[in-house]
């Protein structure tokens, strides 16, 4: 290759970048181009949805507020003190039998009510038929020879009158009288004894009241010294309910028992909501347990429909006193902050408004206010965790009224 087709080759080879990078320069603008466009599309996208944002923040602040109202009224809230308590029998005893011998017929069935004197259990009467008849005889023979002493005794007497008997066999029959006289009251005992025992065959009920399972069948032999006994029996007509309530609570119970003035007492079922039976505060116990702070009543339940039942748990409120002239407001409406309750009051205008109140007293679905409240005056009882101070409301429904939340008896509630 001579020297001018190498300079030409070196030109070619020289001039190859310049050719390739002249397209590239070429394009970056065109990129840079689309890139920018591209930015814009999104900052007004998004501009856009900042605005619409905003804008339904706007109109939601505006939109009126659903909520449900009652209004607030003038009645009276019960005091009520609450303890648990055990439903107990007036009376209980386990039958049994006082004399020995066999088991001829239990006459009553299993859970039956039976009145006082009725005949539970009847023994085998013969072995005290036959003791009596023997107590009986022996008494006959011992009045036939007191008979007998008693008119040689006149005789003996005549006799000593007239000096022909000696005055020692006249006395020895006068001692004879005498032992005939013992004998006879000792023998009116073993037959008033043999009678008894006849009697004590015969068992009856010491006292109305329900019957428990029979422990010992008819057939069996039984024993008075037996420890398990025939069967129980438990007065349930009426019958008692003893509960127990904090010492604190002692000098206004005690106070109201002293005035003669009668406490209502309500039991309730286990789950504390529905009342069974409603008695009256019998008394008190005699000391306070200091091992819980709490001392013992007792109430009593007619029980006429058998709703209790001896040994039953139960829940039980003492009518302790009512306060009167209350405005009452659902609970469900009491809010609690950092100044204490309020409640949101809606006025004419529809706006709510937080108004501070002064709880008096809170019983179930009612909760009374000394201050804060008058009544008629509209009150907030769902919807208030969306409200603040001047929100517009939109009374979606009204009613509900102080006992929202279930209808009220005598106190029952939360």
């Amino acid at each position: 290759m001579n020297a001018v087709e190498q300079k030409a080759v070196e030109q070619e080879r020289a001039s190859r970048p310049a050719a390739a990078s002249a397209p590239r320069r070429r394009l970056w603008p065109w990129i840079a181009g689309v890139v920018i466009v591209v930015g814009l599309i999104a900052a007004r996208g998004l501009g856009m949805r900042h605005v619409a944002a905003a804008s339904r923040t706007r109109e939601g602040g505006a939109r009126p507020v659903p909520v449900s109202v009652a209004q607030a009224r003038t009645g009276d809230v019960p005091v009520y003190l609450r303890g648990l308590g055990t439903v107990t029998a007036m009376k209980t005893v386990t039958v049994k039998s006082r004399v020995d011998g066999q088991l001829l017929s239990v006459p009553i069935q299993e859970g039956q009510m039976v009145r006082e004197g009725a005949l539970l259990a009847q023994i085998d009467p013969r072995p005290f038929e036959v003791q009596r008849a023997q107590a009986e005889g022996q008494l006959a023979r011992d009045q036939a020879g007191l008979r007998d002493a008693q008119i040689d005794l006149e005789r003996d007497q005549a006799l000593v009158n007239e000096k022909i008997l000696p005055q020692q066999q006249f006395d020895a029959q006068r001692a004879q009288v005498d032992q005939f006289h013992g004998s006879i009251r000792s023998d009116e005992a073993q037959v008033a004894n043999a009678r008894l025992q006849l009697t004590y065959s015969r068992i009856t009920a010491p006292f109305s009241g329900r019957v428990g399972l029979r422990q010992v069948d008819p057939g069996n032999i039984v024993h008075a010294n037996d420890s398990n006994g025939l069967l129980v029996l438990t007065q349930v007509h009426p019958i008692a309910v003893v509960f127990s309530l904090p010492q604190d609570d002692l000098g206004t119970v005690m106070a109201k028992l002293k005035s003669a003035t009668p406490l209502e007492v309500e039991a309730y079922d286990r789950d504390n909501t529905r009342r069974i039976a409603t008695g009256r505060l019998l008394t008190t116990d005699n000391e306070i347990d200091p091992t819980t702070g709490t001392y013992k009543l007792k109430a009593v339940f007619d029980n006429d429909d058998d709703a209790l039942f001896p040994n039953q748990f139960v829940n039980v409120r003492l009518h302790l006193d009512t306060r009167r002239g209350l405005v009452l407001v659902p609970s469900v409406a009491l809010q609690r902050g950092s100044s204490g309750p309020f409640v949101y009051v809606v006025g004419s205008d529809a706006t709510a408004r937080v108004r501070p109140i002064t709880v008096a007293l809170s019983e179930g679905a009612e909760t009374g206010t000394s201050a804060g409240v008058k009544p008629g005056e509209t009150v907030v009882v769902d919807g208030q965790d969306k409200l603040q101070d001047g929100s517009k409301v939109d009374v979606a429904t009204k009613g509900g009224g102080p006992n929202t939340g279930g209808q009220r008896r005598g106190g029952q509630g939360g």
